[in-house]
């Protein structure tokens, strides 16, 4: 099953994250399928940089995004 999920980069209390598409059994920060944007939560507000057309079609080829994707998804 593949997912569209957070992947973590940046230092210790400093998260970035890239928002991709990976296998659901791959480990969070392992092997991807494509990136599809980024997170920045350290900004004010959290800055969301997304790819609308490739999100929407890892979407509708069967792809499920996490809960916490989801929302970046609608806030962006």
């Amino acid at each position: 099953m593949v997912k569209i999920r957070l992947q973590r980069f940046g230092k210790k209390k400093a998260p970035f994250y890239h928002i991709v598409v990976a296998d659901s059994r791959s480990p969070r920060d392992g092997k991807i399928i494509e990136q599809l944007g980024t997170y920045d939560p350290m900004t004010n507000p959290g800055t969301v940089v997304v790819d609308k057309e490739k999100v929407e079609k890892w979407i509708k080829n069967g792809a499920k995004p996490t809960d916490t994707v989801k929302y970046l998804i609608e806030k962006a």
